[in-house]
Formats: structure tokens, sequence, C-alpha cells
């Protein structure tokens, strides 16, 4: 089968979940599927010779198409007054539509496949069989970041839910199949029908990810893009919080916070005890040089590949309920959870304190990952999805 695969970026480097997410399921669905590709760069920074590099041997035709800058305030205009999402406007370009069209009609893909609901403009109208991948419940975390902003990004924020929220019931009617990250996710969407979206999880790269000895140069890390919100509430909740109630019993404990543009708020946290890395150029370093990992989401939606990354490592992990909620790991059997400042920092100290704990929780979470989270098997309800709906 043929697939149309459109995405809101170039999939590479893989230093952002939905990136991460696009490329895999690429690679997964190239073994039996041939793969057109088409990216948007709204940015136009990305390094597009090694993207397409590390993109070629699983696609047929690879187009990455820059979007505007002069053209994205009047359409993030023309979306405020037409009522549709800010975002939506923000990847939404005429000229973009045009050259999509052309691929479509050039290639007579059987199926198409758009990521997010940044996308879903350009394909709904098209008669051919369609795939909408949520991700994950966008409006429901747009709401999460209104209820902690100032009073002004809260009325913001609060429009953007409402706006999102329409959307992703409009677009649900548009598209003959949905996938998203998560069943917590799933529920989320606000849709009469939303139990037919098929969750189709995140997996985590175990020819990479894996154990390997390295000398603990810090006691705790917590990775992720710096730059992404949820991350920033995370890291800033992290030191500010959580870091001072470990450090009464361990005033020795550094933190390292590792992760791709680090917000001007989460570089300020840099002290004799913190470290903020910034991009690192192997990311399994951070993970193999700590004790234990901790992700301290508070908000946000979707699957934390952080965690997964971390579990393939063996390095044990620290989270709360929320982001423990789309990966369904025991608790103080597979991971530890908490859901206070105070709880999550007992969680570390207990770890820090006993190393036969530290070991075990480690082996059970990195058998957990391989049994349920390895790429193939996480893709494989997406494919059977595809093929199946091509049938009929």
């Amino acid at each position: 089968m043929r697939i149309f695969v459109l995405l809101p970026r170039i999939p590479f480097p893989l230093e952002k979940g939905d990136k991460l997410r696009a490329f895999h399921q690429i690679k997964e669905l190239s073994k039996n599927h041939e793969i057109i590709l088409c990216a948007l760069n709204p940015l136009r920074n990305a390094d597009k010779q090694s993207a397409f590099q590390q993109l070629q041997p699983y696609c047929r035709s690879i187009n990455f198409i820059d979007l505007p800058a002069f053209g994205r305030a009047a359409n993030i205009l023309k979306a405020f007054f037409t009522g549709l999402p800010l975002q939506s406007g923000y990847f939404y370009s005429r000229r973009a539509a045009g050259k999509i069209v052309k691929l479509i009609n050039e290639y007579q893909p059987d199926h198409l496949y758009a990521q997010l609901l940044r996308t879903a403009r350009y394909l709904m109208a098209f008669p051919h069989k369609k795939t909408l991948d949520y991700q994950d419940a966008f409006s429901y975390g747009l709401k999460r970041r209104a209820d902690i902003a100032n009073p002004l990004m809260k009325f913001v924020f609060r429009m953007e839910y409402k706006r999102m929220a329409s959307f992703e019931r409009i677009m649900f009617d548009r598209f003959d199949n949905k996938t998203i990250i998560s069943a917590r996710d799933r529920d989320l969407i606000p849709h009469t029908q939303r139990r037919s979206i098929v969750v189709v999880r995140n997996g985590v790269d175990l020819d990479f990810f894996h154990p390997f000895s390295r000398k603990k140069t810090q006691e705790i890390v917590f990775t992720g893009n710096m730059g992404y919100p949820p991350n920033v509430d995370a890291a800033l909740f992290l030191a500010k919080e959580i870091m001072p109630l470990v450090w009464r019993e361990r005033p020795e404990a550094r933190l390292l916070l590792a992760g791709a543009e680090p917000h001007a708020k989460v570089k300020r946290l840099a002290n004799k005890r913190i470290t903020v890395s910034g991009w690192m150029d192997d990311i399994r370093e951070a993970y193999a040089g700590s004790m234990v990992f901790i992700a301290p989401m508070r908000i946000g939606t979707g699957l934390q590949n952080k965690l997964l990354e971390a579990m393939a490592m063996k390095t044990p992990c620290v989270t709360t309920p929320l982001a423990n909620a789309s990966i369904q790991a025991k608790d103080k059997k597979e991971i530890f959870i908490g859901n206070s400042a105070v709880t999550l920092a007992n969680a570390l100290l207990f770890l820090l304190k006993n190393t036969q704990k530290r070991r075990q929780l480690a082996e059970n979470a990195f058998a957990f990952v391989k049994k349920n989270h390895h790429w193939s098997a996480a893709t494989a309800p997406l494919e059977k999805l595809i093929s199946e709906n091509n049938i009929q």
C-alpha cells in the first residue's frame, strides 16, 4: 500500500515527542508499505540534509515544505477571526496546500495519514481513506495550562482551549480513522464517539536505549525539551519545591536538567548543585550517569517518552500519576509514583538510600518496557487499522 504521510515538522533530530513518534512509525510502516513523506517546516531552521539522509531508507519520496514567515501573522489573524485554533493558522499556508495537492495527484496514494490537528486542514477534503493521529488531547492540555497561567495568558489559553475542543470535534468526522497515544487521552477528546479512537502507543528504540555502565556523575536527572511548557513547569517544580526537601537529608545531591532549547527560567536554575546542560549529543549519557530519573509532570498530555528511555536503560524512575497514566507501570514495582513535592522527594530519598531497591526497580522497569513498548509492537495497531480500512 502507498501511504501519504503529512507531518507538522521535519521528523529529525528526535528531540520532540511528535518527531520521535513520526520517525519510528514511518520506519515500521515502511517494512510493508510505500511511504510518501511530506513534512512542513514552519521555522525553516531544520537541517534538511541530515533529515533526508536519516529518512531516505524508509521513504519512496521525501518532501519538505517551508512555511513562509511573511504569511504566518496573516494566517494566525485569519484563524482568530474565523474561530479556528491559532496554531491551526500558524501551520497553514495556501502555498503549502497547493504543493500537497500536487503531490497527492502525482503519487496517487492509497491512504492519507495526518499527524496532529495542525495538519488536518490540508487533508480533510480529500476523498481518500484517511487517518488522523490526535497524538494526545491538545484541548485538555491547553485547559491545564490556563489553570496555572497568569491572568493575561489565562485568557489566551482559555480561548485556544475552546477553539481546539471545537476543532477536535469537527475533524473527528472528517477522517475515517482516528488514533491517539493513550486511553486516558482518548477519553478526553470531546466527541460522543471518542471510544472508536484507536490507541497507538509510543515505543522506545531498544537497540539504541540499552543499559550500559557509566560513572554516576549526578544523583538525579530530568530530561526533555526544556523549552516545552510542561517540561519547564516540571523543572521549576523539581528545582524549587522537590530538591530542597531532598537537600535537607542529602545536601550533596546533584541534579541534571538535560535537553534542548532550555527556557530562560530553566537556565536561571543553574547553580553549584543544579546543572542545566542544554542539548546533549547523546542523551543516554544523562541517563547512564544518574542514580535516579524523575519526571515530575504536573501539566501536559500524551506519553512521556523520557520515562520509557530511562526504563530501557535500567535507570530507576520516579514520576507523577499524570505521567504514568499513559504508561501504566506498577507503583513500587516498576516505577515510584508521587503526587506532591513531599511524596516525590521521599521517593527520591528512598531510592538514593537503597541500592538493592534501585537495582530491583530498574530490572522490573526494563522487563516492562521490553514487553510493552517496543516500536514494532507499538506501531502494529496503526498498521492493522490502515490496512483493514483500505480493504473495506
